[in-house]
């Protein structure tokens, strides 16, 4: 009589309610022998999201990059995608010239994924002293592979770049989300 036995790991997977792979085999009408047995696999992603508090980015230096507490944890070896939110906010008094920069970090690796984004800038050269603000918003989206659990952060960055520094600069609304998309 013909059998099957399932054994080992697809590669990145692990053993455990979480897989990424589910296996579908189509069981024989009662007392059949079949020469020809049907089985299927189709992937289930891993995924999840967090949200995070706004970052205060005029409370540190210019350049300086400051978590968001948007932060994840890929929970496997595998290739994800991974997509961030936010806005940004930056309130002076004119004129003023300040940019608002965001990126993704692998805290595991202490390394940024992919490259630095502007999200914002102004340039105000209104010299009549009044406070103005800006809101914009933004996102960030890559395909990031890891060889296993990694932590993933949303961070942003106020760049005073001429005139007069901004009063108020933040990361507002953080969320990064991933869908692990292979193995």
């Amino acid at each position: 009589m013909p059998r099957a036995e399932v054994a080992g790991i697809a590669p990145g997977g692990a053993v455990s309610a979480t897989r990424s792979v589910d296996v579908d085999v189509q069981a024989p009408a009662a007392g059949a022998c079949p020469e020809t047995w049907t089985v299927g696999a189709r992937l289930t992603p891993v995924s999840g999201e967090a949200f995070g508090a706004d970052a205060n980015l005029q409370a540190v230096a210019s350049g300086t990059w400051v978590a968001s507490g948007a932060q994840v944890v890929l929970p496997e070896a595998g290739t994800y995608a991974l997509s961030a939110d936010f806005y940004s906010h930056i309130a002076a008094t004119t004129p003023w010239a300040v940019a608002i920069n965001a990126r993704l970090v692998n805290v595991t690796a202490g390394a940024p994924v992919g490259t630095n984004r502007r999200i914002q800038f102004g340039n105000i050269n209104d010299g009549g002293g009044t406070v103005m603000a800006l809101q914009n918003a933004g996102s960030l989206s890559t395909v990031l592979t890891v060889t296993g659990p990694t932590t993933i952060r949303v961070e942003g960055q106020r760049q005073y770049v001429g005139f007069n520094d901004s009063t108020q600069a933040l990361l507002g609304g953080p969320r990064l989300g991933f869908v692990k998309v292979s193995d």
